[in-house]
């Protein structure tokens, strides 16, 4: 596992998605069984705007890192980024599934390398060690890991961009 220790950082622009969620907690991880319920179906998707998935988490309390409880629930969505939700009277979502927009912000981006399941590690640096020492503080949207060509599900090679929200320290 590798993970950038100083991360960039990325004023991103609103961001439209569609795609499937679920409720868990990092005790009750259903994060398998929503991307093999999602990968089926996101050919269906009309106005993507990238080949990127996004595996995005939004919690319901802002200070759910400062209060960790792995019991604690919050969404967790498989999702691919699109240029408009489309205007037919039927919607251009495919049934099951829902839109998400992700607010402009700052964020900081860190380049992970490694298995998905060693991410938690990179996590733990990033909330317990890089925010507690950088001049900002977690901001209350969504985080959200950015998969691109170079991603390989499992693969000790595989990359992706972590995409932390923040905001200058108070």
């Amino acid at each position: 596992m590798k993970i950038a220790e100083e991360p960039s950082t990325e004023r991103l622009a609103e961001t439209h998605l569609i795609g499937k969620k679920v409720r868990m907690s990092f005790a009750n991880n259903r994060t398998q069984e929503l991307w093999q319920d999602f990968m089926p179906r996101r050919a269906a998707i009309e106005n993507t705007s990238s080949q990127g998935l996004y595996s995005i988490e939004v919690y319901d309390n802002p200070d759910f890192f400062q209060h960790f409880n792995p019991t604690q629930e919050f969404e967790k969505w498989a999702a691919v980024q699109v240029s408009s939700f489309g205007t037919a009277p039927d919607g251009s979502v495919p049934d099951g599934m829902e839109t998400l927009v992700i607010p402009q912000g700052l964020y900081a981006v860190f380049h992970y390398q490694g298995k998905a399941s060693e991410a938690p590690q990179a996590y733990q640096y990033i909330y317990g060690s890089w925010i507690p020492n950088s001049d900002y503080e977690l901001d209350h949207r969504p985080h959200f890991a950015l998969m691109g060509e170079r991603y390989k599900n499992n693969d000790p090679s595989s990359e992706e961009e972590l995409w932390i929200p923040i905001k200058k320290r108070s």
